[in-house]
């Protein structure tokens, strides 16, 4: 196995705020840390042409380029980490400074998939739900997902100590209390990247961008095929979708899964478990990439 630098807490955004809190005594005002929340426009580019708007989500900044990598895999701009010649903030004199750090340009190789129409893509997507798996399973059979054949084995007592790991690499959720998280984790336990958003679907796509730039850097490989992945919440078919499209085998969730997510996981071969937490955990599918 490859090599990888273990995980460091990195420094989230917030905004300080007066707020009210009740007391017996009456309402008391102190201050407060809000997670900020602003919004990414991602564009596109091939050889010799000119960008074109891709998407635009709500994201906490930090960790931008990742979050644009990871989307387009997950989303099937790109297959593999060698299509993406370069990703940059925008460089356009229209835009004050400030605003240039919102708008990130993947400029693709010759060989990145054809793109559908982006006016098909173009979609202002919240912060929650992200516009990811806005079709369904079968355009996900449409891009051609393989089945999960990883024989990668993971050990029940360190999958089901996973989130304590990432609740260790929370230093946005710790001040605020309001973002999601989501890690990378081998199959020694140890916890390799963590990152945090206000959406839950853009933590996931940027520990998936932190690989494909390590894989760039010959630090790490790709697919993700003897990695795990946990998430600080409840396990959706997007997410599910997103791990499909990294070659994740194996999908940890402090909360529940959904119906979707877990049938989507069952057909596919990867290991789904939900409510790991408190040295325990549910398995919805494919146990046997668990060492009990």
């Amino acid at each position: 196995m490859t090599r990888r630098r273990p995980a460091t807490k990195a420094r989230i955004p917030t905004e300080s705020r007066l707020v009210w809190e009740p007391t017996d005594d009456g309402l008391r005002r102190r201050p407060d840390e809000l997670a900020v929340e602003e919004p990414l426009e991602i564009r596109f580019s091939r050889p010799a042409g000119r960008s074109e708007i891709l998407n635009v989500t709500m994201r906490t900044p930090g960790h931008d380029f990742e979050l644009a990598a990871g989307w387009a895999l997950s989303e099937a701009i790109v297959s593999a980490p060698a299509e993406l010649r370069a990703v940059r903030y925008c460089t356009d004199e229209a835009l004050d400074s400030e605003q240039r750090y919102n708008v990130v340009t993947l400029d693709l190789a010759a060989s990145a998939l054809p793109l559908r129409p982006p006016v098909s893509r173009l979609t202002l997507a919240s912060s929650s739900c992200g516009v990811c798996g806005a079709a369904s399973i079968a355009l996900l059979n449409e891009r051609g997902v393989a089945t999960i054949s990883s024989p990668t084995r993971f050990r029940l007592e360190d999958v089901v100590s996973w989130p304590e790991l990432l609740r260790e690499g929370q230093s946005g959720f710790e001040a605020t209390g309001g973002l999601h998280a989501a890690g990378l984790v081998d199959s020694n336990g140890q916890l390799l990247v963590a990152r945090e958003d206000i959406g839950r679907h853009n933590a996931v796509d940027k520990v998936i961008g932190w690989a494909m730039f390590e894989a760039l850097g010959r630090r790490g490989s790709f697919p993700l095929s003897e990695l795990g992945l946990v998430v600080s919440g409840r396990t959706s078919f997007e997410i599910v979708q997103k791990a499909l499209a990294a070659g994740l085998p194996v999908v940890a969730g402090v909360s529940a899964a959904s119906s979707l997510a877990a049938r989507l996981a069952d057909e596919r071969g990867l290991t789904l478990a939900g409510f790991v937490r408190e040295g325990r955990a549910t398995f919805y599918c494919h146990p046997e990439r668990i060492s009990w």
